[in-house]
Order: C-alpha cells, then structure tokens, then sequence
C-alpha cells in the first residue's frame, strides 16, 4: 500500500473518529449536566462542555482534516496527459479530408508525463506536513481561547450569584427591621421616622436586588453563549487559584501557549516554503511517447519527446522566489521572538496582578470585615437596648454589606486574572497528540 493511500485513509479515518468521540461524548455529558442543573456546574465541567460544544473548534478541526488530505497529494507526480490528433490532412486537391490516402497524413495517439524530481516532491511533502502542523496550531489556539472564554464566563456568574446572595439577605433583615419597626411603633416604643427609614432602606435594598438579578440573568447568558445550553446555577466553589504557568521555562512556552506554539510552527512553515521554491529552480522535464497511424500502404510510425523548460531569467524569476519566501522566513522569526517576549510580559503582568489581589483579599478579610460586623452587632445591641436609633443598625449593615461586595468584586477580578492566566494554554496532552499524528 502506498504511502499517500496510507495518509488518506488515515485522514478519513481521523474525522470519522472525531464525530464518533463527539458522540459519545454526547452521550457522556447528558448525565453531567443533569446532575449539574441540580448540583451546580462546576469549572471543570463547563471547560469539557465548552470544549466539546464549540463550532469554532470543529471548524478548525475540520480544517486540519483538509489540510491533511491536501497532504496526501503533495509528493505526488502529476497526473499524465493522453494526447489524441490528427497530423497533415490534406484539405485541397483529389483526396482532400481523406485520411489514407497521403503517405504524410496520421492519426495519433500518445501519453504524456511530468517528471518531478524526487528531492522536488519530498520538499512538497514536508511543506504539506507542516502546513497541517499550522492548521493544528490553529485548531489549539481555538481550544485554548474558548476555555478562556468559558471560564471568565463561568467565574462571572459564580460571584454575581454570591453577589445576590448578599442582596437578598440584606433585603430579608431589612424586611426583618421594617416589621419590628412598625410593631414598635404601634407600641409607642419607635419613632415615626425610625419606620419611614426602614421603608426607604427595604426599597433601596429590593432596587438593589433587582439589579443584581438581572446582572446575574446576563452572566448566564454570557455562560451559555459557551456551552451552547442554558445554565441557572453554577457550584459555589472558587477557582484554585493556584500558578503554574507562571513558573514555566521561556524554552518550553510553546508547549503550552498557543500563540508562541503558532509563531514556531509559522516558521517551519515559512522554511519549507523556501526549501521548495529553492528546488523549483529547477524545471520539471516532460516526457512523451506517441504512436502515429498511417495508410494501409503506408508504415506506421512511434515518436519520442522530451520537453524541457528552458529558465533564462533565472536571476529574475526564480531566484526572486526564493529571497521572497527567504525573507517571509526572517519575519517568521521575528514574530515568533516577539510573540515570546509578549506572552512573557503578559505572563508576568498577570502573574504580579493575581498575587496582588490575592494580598488584598486576605488583608481586607482579615482588617475590614471583623470590625464592619463588630459594628453592626454593636448597632443592633444598642437600638435593642433603646440606646441607639434604628438608622444606625441600618447604616451598619449597609456599610458591612459594602464591605463583602468590595471583597467578592477583588475576588472575581483574582479569578478572571487567574483565567487569563492558566486556561488561555493548551491542555498537556494535545500538542504532543498532534505531532505524533504526523
């Protein structure tokens, strides 16, 4: 069996394997996600099923498998030409349109061929080998924007639903106030104006509600924008939080950001590519062999041809190629250096973000939320004891939920920093799958 037969079946087989993993895969996530309607959708779950679910990466999944068949072609001599006629028929005099009669009159058959040389197809070959490896790239560069995308998404909805949490419980205690306000008042024991602060305070506190609602409303929207279902609830865990691409040596940063990993592979690419316009200096001969039929009376004849190209600008033409696709290579580089020290900078940029906010978080947990519900428990002990106003109790807790709301905000934007992070990489195992597949 022949080895472009071999890469076609492969190939074919490929996607087959492709749709029957995505089936069942399918068939897998059914019960994931009814145990998540109930449970909440965890992170882990949302990135599998963001994976799975997104056109984009089928698209360039689809794309590697044409770029692949493509492949299958590249070392491939080109297909020959069957070449009919008929030569010297006469048109004047006694045996005009006859095709016996003239001993110079011939009908013709022949075939055809290009001959590529070998070193010329296997340049080819390597070119279309790793025009696929770019597709791959591509493809990874995909997955690893979409589990980025899922997971902001997700981490939004986590911390606008503990966002309403928040509101609704200050609206419950408010309400809470409000009826022991009024039943104090109709005892004489509470102004007038206590009440009328506890009506203004529940109404500030339902706007407030309603406001986070639809902003959690849009946040699942958002989410499943991604995963392509509607999500109502995700798991009440925060991220890991935890760095690991932060630590990872300059050399191996392609094995794991997509865009360095692209960059490198536009460079192998851009080095075949000059490698066959090197070879394509070369004209590529024809050979022909043809049989010509003449009278019965008449011998009949065989020919031989060879063509050859003759390149007589090659300083113009050819040579031209070649520093074109040389200097293609040399901005490949270029890119691909600039690309190294960008996800560098980025990397520590995020990397000095995350552990700021995280030092932030701590400290205001440990220095601002304790005395913030001292306060409120203060407030509270004092109206119970007629030594204090229920305006103050009411300014406690709006001061103590300002103060968790600021806390859960810093921890959202650690999580998103920590999403850019590490999930806009490509999963461990995919880079090495797509180079053994070549």
């Amino acid at each position: 069996m022949s080895s472009k037969f071999k890469t076609h079946s492969f190939a074919t087989e490929r996607l087959r394997l492709a749709n029957r993993m995505a089936s069942i895969l399918a068939c897998t996530l059914i019960p994931v996600l009814a145990h998540a309607q109930a449970t909440g959708l965890t992170l882990n779950q949302a990135l599998q099923i963001a994976t799975t679910a997104s056109a984009s990466n089928k698209a360039a999944q689809a794309s590697v498998v044409a770029s692949t068949e493509a492949s299958a072609k590249a070392d491939q001599l080109p297909d020959p030409t069957l070449k009919v006629g008929l030569d010297n028929l006469p048109v004047t005099g006694r045996d005009k349109f006859s095709t016996t009669a003239d001993f110079m009159t011939m009908r013709r058959i022949g075939i055809e061929q290009q001959w590529v040389s070998s070193d010329k197809r296997n340049a080819r070959l390597e070119q279309s080998k790793r025009a696929v490896e770019a597709e791959e790239g591509t493809y990874l560069e995909n997955v690893a924007k979409v589990r980025e995308e899922a997971g902001k998404a997700w981490i939004a909805v986590l911390f606008t639903q503990r966002a309403a949490a928040l509101y609704r419980l200050i609206e419950k205690e408010m309400g809470e106030d409000l009826g022991a306000a009024q039943a104090a008042h109709r005892g004489a024991k509470a102004a007038a104006s206590d009440v009328l602060q506890a009506q203004l305070e529940l109404a500030q506190g339902k706007d407030d509600t309603r406001k986070v609602e639809q902003e959690l409303k849009s946040a699942r929207i958002g989410l499943s924008r991604w995963l392509r279902i509607p999500v109502q609830l995700v798991a009440d865990a925060s991220p890991p939080m935890t760095k690991h691409v932060a630590d990872v040596a300059v050399a191996d940063l392609e094995k794991y950001h997509p865009m360095v990993l692209n960059a490198r592979r536009a460079v192998t690419l851009a080095d075949a590519d000059t490698t066959v316009a090197a070879k394509e200096r070369n004209p590529d001969w024809s050979f022909e062999a043809g049989f010509a039929q003449r009278g019965s009376q008449y011998s009949n004849m065989i020919s031989f041809g060879i063509s050859i190209p003759l390149a007589v600008n090659r300083a113009q033409r050819q040579d031209r190629d070649v520093a074109e696709k040389s200097a293609m290579g040399t901005k490949a580089r270029l890119r691909y250096e600039d690309a190294v020290l960008e996800q560098q900078a980025q990397i520590q940029m995020l990397s000095a973000d995350l552990d700021s906010l995280k030092e932030r978080i701590a400290q205001l947990k440990s220095d601002l939320l304790p005395p913030a519900s001292e306060q409120v428990a203060l407030a509270v002990a004092a109206y119970r004891s007629n030594g204090g106003t229920l305006t103050a109790v009411f300014k406690a807790k709006r001061t103590l939920l300002e103060k968790q709301l600021q806390i859960n905000e810093l921890e959202k934007a650690a999580a998103t920093t920590w999403a850019k992070l590490e999930l806009h990489v490509i999963p461990h195992d995919m880079p090495n799958a797509a180079g053994s597949e070549q």
